[in-house]
């Protein structure tokens, strides 16, 4: 698959336009910080015991946050194309995370780094607004998270999730799309099914 390549002004623009409008020396300020990163499928973006430094926008590919409790495996977010991702405790508290973070895909990441994003946006008004806007929009998607398993069943967690993240479900191992409705691979197998046939 051949993957467009974005220059750092296309990324400043895309961030801008979906979180904050910005002027051109707004974008001449986001566009500076901004830090490319290429990741192979497999590889570690971030692994326990690092610290979170950055805020992660993920231009193409595909990434998983996954944490261990009792030795199992315990997927936290997927995320694809044109979305965030940070580990926010790790970020905020400057302390080494408990999650990890995996490329599922060969993905291409840019990194906002916290520490020049808040030296920036001290002075940047629509770059704070974005900053804010980044932060409010990750807390939103751990709480439909939280919500989803507390209080849906597996079958309208999967269709919530097709709805959501339909890119997600038609690209990222089925294992991994269980873990992450916390259900076994064969309950999820079994909702599918019943699915295709509503």
């Amino acid at each position: 698959m051949k993957i467009p390549v974005n220059t750092k002004r296309d990324i400043a623009r895309e961030l801008a336009r979906r979180y904050s409008t910005m002027t051109h020396d707004e974008l001449d300020v986001l566009e500076s910080i901004l830090v490319p990163m290429k990741f192979a499928k497999g590889e570690m973006i971030l692994r326990e015991g690092e610290t979170c430094r950055n805020i992660y926008y993920l231009d193409h590919g595909l990434i998983r946050q996954f944490y261990f409790r009792n030795d199992k495996e315990l997927t936290e977010h997927i995320g694809c194309d044109h979305s965030i991702f940070m580990c926010i405790e790790s970020l905020f508290r400057e302390e080494p995370t408990r999650l990890q973070v995996e490329a599922l895909e060969q993905s291409i990441v840019w990194a906002l780094p916290k520490v020049d994003l808040e030296r920036v946006a001290l002075h940047n008004v629509n770059i704070q607004m974005m900053y804010r806007k980044i932060l409010e929009e990750s807390l939103i998607i751990s709480q439909v998270h939280a919500d989803l398993v507390r209080f849906e069943t597996a079958q309208n967690r999967y269709r919530r999730m097709c709805k959501l993240h339909p890119q997600v479900v038609l690209r990222a191992p089925l294992v991994y799309i269980a873990n992450y409705l916390q259900m076994t691979p064969e309950t999820l197998s079994r909702v599918r099914a019943a699915t295709l046939y509503d």
